[in-house]
């Protein structure tokens, strides 16, 4: 369903178990930047009502996960760390040049966006299936649904407001482009790395 074209190693599952503090805090901060990128693409793009509504309501919804991962981390005695750069992100982020019509912006943002969700569903049904700890593994099944729920929306998004085989194409395109950099990741105790 997500049509990423590298899975992530299940043994990744491992490193963020002996690294659970820092999963938690990186996952933290994922959320806190989701919520981000709905308002800046509130603020980006408002003559898109239909993606302003989506977004005031993503905001919501990130946030309350963000709460949600940051009351787990005080459950387990720990402190929310520091943030720090995704490398994921940062890669991800050269794919598309600057520049280029609103639309065309504003279709790239989406399928950035889509992208970052759907890897990041793929990594919370990885924890949900595998991690030791079933109260953990629970909450990311949960929020394994939500994430498949904003990448579909994501891309939806992208579909409508952008020519559709040029959108699929580049669609296709960047999924290429994130298995590169994921043949070097996937080593770290981060949601994405």
């Amino acid at each position: 369903m997500l049509g990423l074209k590298l899975p992530t190693d299940p043994r990744w599952v491992n490193i963020a178990e002996m690294n659970l503090e820092e999963i938690l805090t990186d996952h933290a901060f994922c959320e806190q930047k989701a919520a981000s990128t709905a308002i800046s693409l509130i603020v980006s793009f408002p003559e898109y009502t239909d993606v302003v509504q989506e977004m005031t309501a993503l905001v919501e919804e990130e946030m309350s996960h963000f709460k949600m991962v940051h009351d787990l981390i005080l459950d387990y005695g720990y402190t929310l760390g520091r943030d720090r750069k995704d490398e994921y992100v940062h890669q991800l982020l050269k794919f598309f040049p600057k520049g280029g019509s609103r639309t065309t912006q504003l279709v790239h943002r989406l399928l950035y966006a889509a992208l970052i969700e759907a890897r990041s569903c793929e990594r919370f049904r990885l924890l949900s299936e595998h991690l030791s700890d079933k109260k953990l593994a629970k909450f990311y099944k949960k929020l394994m649904i939500s994430e498949a729920h904003h990448y579909t929306m994501f891309l939806k998004f992208a579909r409508q407001y952008g020519d559709r085989n040029a959108v699929d194409q580049k669609w296709e395109n960047l999924l290429q482009f994130e298995a590169e950099i994921m043949k070097n990741l996937g080593t770290s105790e981060t949601i994405h790395g």
